[in-house]
């Protein structure tokens, strides 16, 4: 793309880019010259939105962390309908066949990226630590709904629940689990805990 010429919603527009090339190659291909390739514009298009690389890639995951926040809202709304094991398998898979499982990767794989999310406030591993307030934020409304045991333990639920879905979906060279998958693994999970599945 010549330069001078305007993108609109250049910063949208690379993350998009970004969260295509983490999906197809992996961490390991995500470059600021293959963001920029993908999205079809001219290098420094990245750096005039933002300070380096590690400031675009922190960026992209608050903003990964965003979507998180407002799925928290829609799952919580749905407490006392459906099934609670349904509304969690569909949460879980929402949540991983996204770019999450990737982005997992892009914090693990990237020592400077988790230092600045670790500066900007982010705990534990991001993403997967905002997945698990959702779950638990979750498992709490049903909780006080009654379709979730009064005794059940949503500290341990919740991160159980990230962990064996982030497995079923982190294998990136085969396809995503079947649905009957995720809610066999979140129907064992929650077994002794849900009245209603």
């Amino acid at each position: 793309m010549p330069t001078g010429v305007a993108l609109p919603d250049a910063r949208q527009q690379l993350f998009d880019a970004a969260e295509r090339i983490l999906l197809r190659d992996g961490p390991n291909a995500l470059t600021s010259r293959a963001v920029t390739a993908e999205a079809g514009c001219a290098k420094g298009v990245l750096h005039r939105h933002f300070a380096d690389f590690d400031a675009f890639l922190a960026e992209l995951v608050r903003d990964r962390i965003a979507r998180i926040d407002e799925q928290t809202g829609t799952l919580r709304a749905s407490a006392g309908t459906g099934t609670v094991t349904g509304n969690l398998a569909g949460a879980l898979t929402e949540l991983f066949e996204s770019v999450a499982v990737a982005i997992v990767a892009l914090v693990t794989f990237r020592d400077e990226l988790r230092a600045r999310l670790r500066q900007a406030g982010s705990a534990g591993i991001p993403l997967l630590t905002e997945a698990t307030a959702m779950i638990a934020s979750y498992l709490t409304a049903e909780r006080e709904a009654g379709r979730v045991a009064a005794d059940a333990d949503v500290g341990t639920l919740a991160p159980t629940l990230i962990g064996a879905a982030h497995l079923l979906f982190a294998d990136r060279e085969s396809a995503p689990p079947a649905p009957e998958a995720v809610r066999r693994t979140v129907a064992t999970v929650v077994a002794g805990a849900v009245r209603e599945s």
